[in-house]
């Protein structure tokens, strides 16, 4: 994604099923869960750069001794700094008991996070602050191990206000502006009713029915509980993803199916999808359960999961998007009339890059039933020359833009800036046909435009092609997020300002008092959540017209080539994304209630002119 944008986190949880000594024995090291709770966490970097945290508990722990234990560091080297951290203590203690490795039991008793159930947490700060305080897992302490409760997640929660109300709570800052702080408050308020209710075995499934009734948003949380109960769930649409394996020896949950593979080394078929609604629940004596917390809702996976977020590295994700790309094929040749003789196709960023292999299939099958048509009409009279150059034809690609991870745009002025930040890709000179070739590049997606227009739209001119063809794998971004994105802010969107630019074009600029009105009588009425009022401001024109006008907003005035966006349609997402089906960026079908009371909170923002999110 050209534009920059703040995503998702990332989740692990491991359960070792044995004692330490069994790892110790079997895979020589009793750091084997530390060590796959790291590669966990290490391969779903890509899901969580502003900070990360882990937590242990141990099990049958003496009386008076701690049981849980906690670190988390904020900041892009913070997986690294963490388990340097667990190093040092290791050599710390090594100095003292050289010989401590082969004890396993001792190395328990003294180590803080060698414990048989472990969680860990990559953190991409939507709400909240981004200081250390907001990294997760948060803890609720208590003295009775079955009120200790220890919690990370993926998620928002659009209703944390209602939570904190219905509780009687009254949280610190730090509590009141995360959502993690909401949630673990109100599972740990039901979870105490349960352990009053029965003290000797904690009903963790009755909890968790009690408590996420009451969430509104998209979730997967994981919780590990002082007494060595543990649990993983899911949000009863599907929004967010989540899977998990269980063999013998462990139960491991994540939020990337590729990062169970290969920390584990197993195969596709024995990752399980999380099913909506459900938890995993493994108890303090080693049983494990997939139970329904909740009914299962229409299913609305993230779809930006999909194009964007996840490792690609996934077989049914890298499908996907490569019939993303193919997907766009036919837009492309109407685009340029058919002329892939004259046309150059490349992309940025490199998360594009498996779009773009798919749309290089699109295109080369129609190459290959051009080439058969014609050969097949001169079969009789085509020479060998003349064949040797048909059947050698390709679809011209290049590697047009190299990302100089070394430049940095360190000057605040804002015209110095732009001029800087034009040479963050250094261009590959010498590839374009001047005033001849079309420029195909594709994104994966455009949120705002900010680096199309300041950046790789003036860059891409360097090479002086005749036409500059912008292609975005997702469809047009209209609708702020509240599930976990950071794209809450709906006046920041290019399709957005698009729309307002046609409104205004078209003399049609009182729509958006009408809209507006709308939502403050809704507003009023307490039903702000019952509908999606925004969707009239695109209403009146097609996705062709609102695309033209991006493109016409995007292109800067010196720029000598044309100009153009393609969209992926909603047809296109659906096909190559089947089972995703969370598309209210795109639509503004939002999946919970708490979706168009953001959407519309948000439009009422820019009406306004108040910054903040619409949550």
């Amino acid at each position: 994604m050209s534009d920059a944008i703040h995503h998702e986190c990332g989740l692990a949880y491991i359960r070792l099923l044995k004692p330490l000594a069994y790892y110790h024995r079997k895979h020589g090291t009793a750091f084997y869960g530390l060590n796959k709770l790291y590669l966990l966490m290490e391969k779903q970097h890509n899901r969580g750069q502003d900070g990360a945290g882990i937590a242990t508990v141990k099990l049958n722990i003496e009386p008076g001794h701690q049981f849980m234990h906690r670190l988390r560091i904020s900041g892009p080297q913070a997986i690294a700094q963490i388990f340097q951290n667990v190093q040092h203590e290791v050599g710390d203690l090594e100095k003292m008991y050289p010989e401590i490795r082969q004890y396993p039991g001792l190395l328990k008793g003294y180590l803080r996070f060698m414990g048989e159930v472990l969680m860990g947490h990559l953190r991409y700060g939507t709400q909240g602050r981004n200081n250390v305080e907001f990294c997760h897992p948060f803890i609720k302490a208590d003295i009775n191990p079955t009120r200790n409760l220890a919690m990370a997640g993926n998620f928002n929660l659009v209703n944390t206000d209602q939570l904190f109300a219905l509780l009687d709570e009254h949280p610190n800052t730090t509590l009141r502006e995360s959502d993690l702080g909401a949630m673990i408050e109100t599972i740990h308020y039901y979870l105490c009713l349960a352990d009053d209710t029965d003290p000797g075995s904690l009903n963790v499934e009755g909890a968790l029915k009690q408590a996420t009734t009451h969430f509104d948003g998209g979730y997967v949380f994981g919780g590990l509980i002082g007494n060595g109960d543990s649990f993983v769930m899911r949000d009863p649409n599907g929004i967010r993803p989540a899977y998990y394996y269980v063999s013998d020896d462990v139960v491991v949950a994540a939020s990337e199916r590729p990062a169970i593979m290969t920390s584990f080394n197993v195969s596709q078929d024995e990752v399980k999808e999380l099913l909506p609604g459900h938890a995993i629940i493994t108890k303090a004596d080693g049983t494990f359960r997939d139970v329904q917390i909740l009914a299962p809702r229409e299913l609305k996976a993230c779809s930006f999961e999909r194009i964007y977020f996840s490792r690609g590295s996934d077989a049914d994700i890298y499908r996907e998007r490569m019939q993303l790309g193919r997907n766009l094929a036919p837009k492309v040749l109407d685009a340029v009339q058919n002329d892939l003789k004259n046309t150059i196709v490349s992309f940025i960023p490199n998360t594009a890059e498996i779009a773009f292999y798919g749309l290089i299939k699109g295109l080369e099958d129609y190459l290959q039933k051009i080439k058969l048509q014609r050969i097949l009409a001169r079969r009789h009279e085509i020479t060998e020359e003349e064949l040797s150059e048909l059947i050698s034809r390709r679809v011209h690609i290049e590697k047009i833009a190299i990302k100089d991870v070394k430049m940095r745009t360190f000057i605040t002025e804002d015209a110095a800036r732009n001029e800087m930040v034009q040479h963050v890709y250094d261009i590959t000179y010498g590839t374009v046909k001047k005033d001849i070739d079309t420029l195909v590049v594709i994104d994966d997606s455009i949120v705002r435009g900010t680096t199309l227009r300041e950046s790789i739209i003036k860059m891409l001119d360097r090479l002086h092609p005749k036409r500059i063809i912008i292609v975005s794998s997702a469809p047009q971004i209209r609708y702020p997020d509240c599930y976990g994105i950071d794209m809450s802010r709906i006046g920041d969107f290019i399709a957005f300002q698009a729309a307002v630019a046609l409104l205004k074009d078209k003399g049609m600029s009182e729509k958006l008092n009408e809209t507006y009105k709308k939502c403050k009588k809704a507003e009023l009425a307490g039903q702000l959540h019952e509908r999606n009022f925004v969707q009239a401001v695109y209403e009146p024109f097609t996705a062709e017209e609102v695309s033209a006008k991006i493109a016409e907003m995007l292109c800067p005035s010196d720029i000598k080539a044309t100009v153009d966006i393609i969209y992926q349609s909603l047809e296109g997402l659906y096909d190559a994304c089947p089972n995703n089906k969370g598309d209210w960026y795109f639509t503004g079908n939002y999946p919970t209630p708490g979706g168009n009371r953001v959407a519309n909170r948000a439009f009422m923002n820019y009406m306004e002119q108040k910054e903040g999110r619409g949550y």
